[in-house]
């Protein structure tokens, strides 16, 4: 099993790498990566499948997301479960270290409808949506992955940039909510509070991932983070700025507020679940809120790149990490929340105390409080990005 509260998250990855200059920056340039030239489409840019004649596959995904053995961490017990079983060879790499960095990897293939050699990446909500938006991503078939069909959370089905939820599958997922640390502050319920509540002030964070701080504000006002207008979105910020202004927020960060909030240096913040929950492993003071306005979930996914030539070999391995089973090795390693229905029980079997883990395997009641931010088209994702980064002051 891993240490928890790892360095450096997924969702911390996108701006302590990067900074939120530099995030801004590239995003603004990326944007026009959907001018023409760099849009595809499904008839215009054609993938042959090898798998009937080559038993292979290339799954890059990000590092230390996958359940390796604790005595040799060369061995990946589950996916050399799935070579066993099928005879397919898979090449796993760990190369996807920031989802910008990512693209910058491999835009240029894909906006020219060429191989990026990877049969399988797992890349964040938003920048899937973007290279949906782009054609960039090959559409799976339901027939070859019936577990997907049937074991997918309720709350992860028909996400606003994948209604048919066959272009990109979630690998893990997580949350962005409240948290308090109650050695210092009393108890904290809603996004109001953190933003006004006088003892507060000067000691709060927030998230500098837009789509999570953003998505908590637009529910605070009534609106929905998944379907909202731009009128809607200045009203969530005006509230944010006026936080930022009164000097209620100290900072905006990734998830380097964790030791913060540990230590007391912080009373309160907007933070992500996974973080928060091990915090509480050590403290049970430390806590963990979702608010009646709702938390914001977003997912890594599963995705098969244009040119990838092995896509019903793809298909065959993300049926089989919907195998409850599966999953729930999958998840006893990792630490995420496991996106596969009947996990839970098969956890239990194998550690009872991780199947009872809010982490990995949030309860209904809080599910039923989730939202996936809307997927932006390129001039919305500029334009709100923008507005954010200079509210947030980066």
């Amino acid at each position: 099993m891993r240490t928890p509260l790892r360095p450096l998250s997924r969702r911390g990855l996108l701006t302590g790498t990067l900074g939120s200059a530099a995030l801004l920056t590239m995003g603004g340039s990326l944007a026009g990566c959907g001018t023409k030239g760099a849009q595809q489409t499904e008839a215009g840019c054609v993938s042959e499948d090898l798998s009937g004649t080559e038993k292979k596959l290339a799954f890059a995904n990000w590092p230390q997301y996958m359940d390796v053995d604790e005595k040799d961490e060369s061995k990946r017990p589950s996916l050399d479960e799935f070579i066993t079983k099928t005879g397919i060879q898979v090449t796993y790499t760990e190369d996807i270290n920031d989802n910008n960095e990512f693209f910058g990897k491999v835009q240029n293939q894909l906006a020219a409808c060429q191989s990026t050699d990877r049969d399988i990446i797992v890349l964040t909500d938003w920048m899937a949506a973007r290279m949906i938006r782009l054609g960039w991503i090959q559409k799976l078939d339901p027939a070859n992955i019936p577990n997907v069909q049937a074991n997918l959370l309720p709350s992860l089905l028909n996400r606003p940039f994948d209604t048919e939820n066959r272009i990109s599958i979630p690998w893990q997922s997580g949350l962005a909510g409240l948290a308090y640390n109650g050695n210092v502050t009393k108890e904290l319920r809603t996004v109001d509070e953190l933003l006004t509540r006088p003892d507060l002030k000067g000691k709060v964070t927030a998230l500098s991932e837009m789509r999570d701080t953003m998505g908590l504000l637009l529910g605070s006002n009534g609106h929905d983070p998944a379907n909202f207008t731009a009128a809607q979105f200045d009203d969530a910020l005006n509230k944010l700025k006026k936080a930022v202004d009164s000097g209620q927020i100290r900072k905006f960060t990734g998830n380097d507020y964790a030791p913060d909030l540990a230590k007391g240096d912080i009373a309160a913040c907007i933070g992500w679940s996974g973080d928060v929950i091990q915090l509480s492993g050590e403290d049970e003071k430390v806590r963990f809120v979702a608010p009646d306005s709702g938390v914001m979930l977003y997912s890594d996914n599963m995705m098969v790149p244009n040119k990838a030539t092995h896509k019903s070999n793809a298909e065959a391995l993300i049926n089989y990490y919907y195998e409850p089973a599966v999953a729930a090795k999958l998840a006893a390693y990792v630490n995420y929340i496991c996106p596969v229905k009947g996990a839970q029980a098969e956890m239990e079997k194998i550690d009872p105390e991780l199947a009872a883990n809010a982490l990995i395997f949030p309860d209904e009641a809080l599910l039923s409080k989730s939202k996936v931010f809307m997927a932006l088209d390129e001039k919305q994702e500029r334009e709100y990005e923008g507005k954010f980064q200079q509210v947030i002051g980066a």
